[in-house]
């Protein structure tokens, strides 16, 4: 970071400027084939493994436009209360880059399949309209990657290898206006969005919207203007932003960024620029182009998509329960305070707490392994709550553990701990650490003779009649089993020994 790029402090910005956001996000559709051919689109396959000369962009291959992808664009605009085109065509989008393989990328420019919508978003109660100005459908690229060196960017590699597998795959770009008047909520509220938009997309079923996987993708635009200025400020582009922590930390740090350069008296360089999960900063990449820069011009090889209101209607009656009325409806029927929802909906863990419940779990029960002991391990290893490889069914599955007496919540933790670490499902782990409670009665009746005979002063006063003292020697036993004892059976042991 330059001396001209020095952060401003977050107060000190909000003082001298209003932000304004865009968010450009990019979905990578769940159809079983890619948008222009046939070639599979399973994730993780051997590179270069599900290609063909369409999708490598060979001489003479046609493109076919992909059906369900088009349902999916649809459903999703509509979710997005946008306007469905009546007519609408792809275009050629033209640059170099080694993933492209084509030179040009299939895209919508001018004619979106959706446009004109809006999503809802709360923000520490407050609600913040969120107009989306378009979602249009496009492929994706293929991925490079940059061996040798440090980073894993290209500059410093020894070479590059390219995978041309993703090369082709559906996406939906959705893209909102300027979104304003956030004040300091701004980086919490381009959070929201991008959590409440994955939300969305899962419960239409037309992609996993994995982020550690690449399903989902945020490019974060931000500028800032003078206090009270109705004209916008330069913005840059942040692109690739993968995580939803990460969107709330790259929004924080170019508003502070920006501030600096414009109070040091420079201005600030239309860019896209690159985000560090690491060191939570970003760099430059490349000066941003235009649109004129790509040189669109409407795609000669495919006809355009015209769908029909009938088409329309019969997709917007397969839409999911609007998120706003799913979260007051579930609110009440889990019981949540406002403030238990809240916290929960910004963790970002409505939607596992959502799963766990439809597991068998109870909405408390949910609700406090996932915004307790997962919150606090994701916050630990600087991931999403969503990445950390703890699914609903393992969450549940653990509590029934609880509920019929297997595990306690100590014992319970430790069970996370071999989740996390990969050795297997709940019960396996518990098998192979020994976790389970001990329920032999020969074991406990001598673990308790064992804390009686340490503690005979303890063991005197329940004699008495002071049965409160019992506690000294339930911890002595627990110990002794190493916290895998029923503390209740403990202590009505000793009781029945002693009283």
């Amino acid at each position: 970071m330059s001396a001209a790029e020095k952060l401003v402090p977050l107060d000190d910005v909000l003082a001298a400027f209003d932000p304004a956001l865009g968010l450009e996000v990019h979905v990578e559709l769940n159809t079983a084939t890619k948008m222009f051919c046939g070639c599979p689109t399973e994730f993780g396959a051997e590179p270069n493994t599900q290609v063909c000369p369409t999708c490598l962009g060979l001489p003479g291959a046609m493109p076919a436009v992909n059906r369900v992808a088009v349902e999916s664009a649809m459903r999703i605009g509509l979710a997005l209360h946008c306007e469905i085109a009546e007519w609408c065509r792809f275009a050629r989008k033209n640059y170099f880059y080694p993933d492209m393989p084509k030179n040009f990328q299939t895209s919508q420019y001018d004619e979106p399949i959706a446009f004109e919508g809006w999503m809802d978003v709360e923000v520490d109660g407050e609600t913040f309209r969120v107009e989306i100005e378009r979602a249009h459908m496009e492929e994706d690229t293929g991925k490079s990657l940059h061996v040798g060196g440090s980073t894993g960017r290209i500059h410093g590699a020894d070479y590059s290898l390219v995978d041309y597998n993703r090369a082709g795959i559906p996406l939906i770009e959705i893209v909102t206006k300027p979104i304003t008047g956030m004040g300091e909520k701004a980086p919490a509220v381009a959070r929201a969005y991008v959590q409440q938009l994955r939300e969305l997309i899962v419960a239409l079923g037309v992609s996993e919207a994995r982020m550690d996987q690449g399903n989902l993708r945020a490019d974060v635009n931000l500028s800032l203007a003078p206090k009270g200025s109705e004209v916008l400020g330069t913005r840059t582009e942040t692109k690739n932003v993968n995580s939803f922590r990460s969107v709330e930390r790259a929004v924080r740090y170019e508003m502070q960024r920006h501030a600096g350069i414009l109070q040091a008296g420079g201005s600030i360089l239309q860019e896209t620029r690159h985000w560090h999960e690491d060191t939570g900063v970003t760099t430059s990449g490349r000066e941003k182009s235009d649109a004129d820069d790509y040189r669109y011009f409407p795609e000669p090889d495919l006809v355009p998509v015209a769908p029909s209101r009938e088409w329309v209607e019969e997709l917007r009656a397969t839409l999911p329960e609007n998120p706003t009325q799913k979260r007051a409806r579930l609110q009440t029927a889990w019981g949540f305070t406002d403030l238990e929802m809240r916290d929960t909906v910004g963790a970002g863990a409505f939607g596992l707490v959502e799963e766990t419940v439809a597991a068998g779990c109870t909405p408390q029960a949910a609700r406090k392994w996932w915004l307790g002991e997962m919150a606090r391990r994701a916050n630990d290893s600087g991931a999403d709550i969503t990445d950390l490889g703890v699914s609903p069914l393992d969450v549940a599955r653990v509590q029934a553990l609880v509920d019929e007496g297997s595990l306690n919540d100590k014992l319970a933790r430790q069970v996370f701990d071999g989740l996390l670490a990969g050795e297997g499902s709940p019960d396996e782990v518990v098998a192979a650490r020994g976790l389970a409670i001990v329920s032999d009665e020969g074991a406990l009746g001598a673990a308790v003779d064992n804390a009686i005979a340490a503690n005979p002063d303890v063991a005197q006063k329940i004699r008495d009649g002071k049965v409160a003292a019992a506690g000294a020697l339930i911890g002595a036993v627990m110990k002794e089993m190493r916290g895998q004892a029923d503390a209740g059976r403990v202590r009505e042991l000793i009781v029945e020994k002693l009283a």
